[in-house]
């Protein structure tokens, strides 16, 4: 795959050959060393966009070698990160994907059949830890906390409020997304459940992320996700839906 350097502000050139379908938004901060195994992993004829959000540890170099698209996105936050992966996505269908090997993109193959042939709008990845420290018990506390919010707000039975998951880009944009923190994966499936999409979750494999956690690896980022996280189901629903 040809490696090319963009910013949300500049799209990359259409690709060669047949339209791509799937880009995989893989937010990035210093993940050099997981970077050669996600990538190895995304599947054949999807595209990966590695987000740069400010590594010093070379990151954009080893995506760029590895064949991934880089996109420099200088505001920190996940959120951030994650909208301009989105906004510089070209393709029909996009995933979102953690990039310090916790997860495998290779496991969205079903997610991208199940949003193609219009069984759901929204597929979600329902983590299951596999190893020791996969998952610290604050961190499962506050995501099952935050799940029980999410069904009094939306009515949704969700068990995981994971990063993995996939959806049509449009549709996406159209939702408007406006956190750029830790909140931008709940607001995005509040907002989805606002509208009335399909979502769905399926178990995938969690395992110990490669290097250290920026978020929910301690008891301070993992307060600060769940301060940004409540803060979006504090917010009202939005008067007109996004129908897919």
């Amino acid at each position: 795959m040809r490696a090319v350097t963009t910013s949300p502000s500049s799209p990359e050139p259409p690709p060669d050959g047949p339209a791509r379908t799937v880009d995989v938004v893989l937010p990035c901060l210093d993940e050099a060393a997981a970077l050669p195994w996600v990538l190895r992993r995304i599947p054949p004829g999807w595209r990966a966009l590695v987000v740069d959000n400010g590594s010093t540890d070379g990151s954009d170099r080893v995506a760029r070698e590895l064949g991934a698209t880089v996109v420099r996105e200088a505001r920190r936050g996940f959120g951030a990160a994650c909208h301009a992966g989105l906004t510089a996505a070209t393709a029909e269908i996009v995933c979102f994907c953690d990039c310090d090997a916790s997860l495998d993109p290779s496991d969205l193959v079903p997610f991208v059949d199940e949003i193609r042939s219009g069984a759901a709008d929204l597929v979600l990845g329902r983590r299951g830890p596999r190893g020791r420290g996969a998952w610290p018990a604050h961190a499962r506390a506050g995501n099952a906390a935050l799940s029980l919010l999410l069904r009094r707000r939306t009515g949704l039975r969700l068990r995981d409020l994971g990063p993995l998951r996939a959806a049509r880009r449009e549709e996406l944009l159209a939702l408007d997304l406006t956190d750029r923190r830790s909140g931008y994966p709940l607001e995005m499936v509040v907002r989805a459940a606002d509208a009335g999409w399909r979502i769905t979750e399926h178990d995938v494999p969690y395992t110990p992320r490669t290097g250290a956690s920026k978020v929910t690896g301690t008891w301070r980022g993992t307060y600060q996700a769940v301060r940004d996280m409540s803060r979006v189901l504090q917010e009202p629903p939005a008067r007109e839906g996004v129908t897919p």
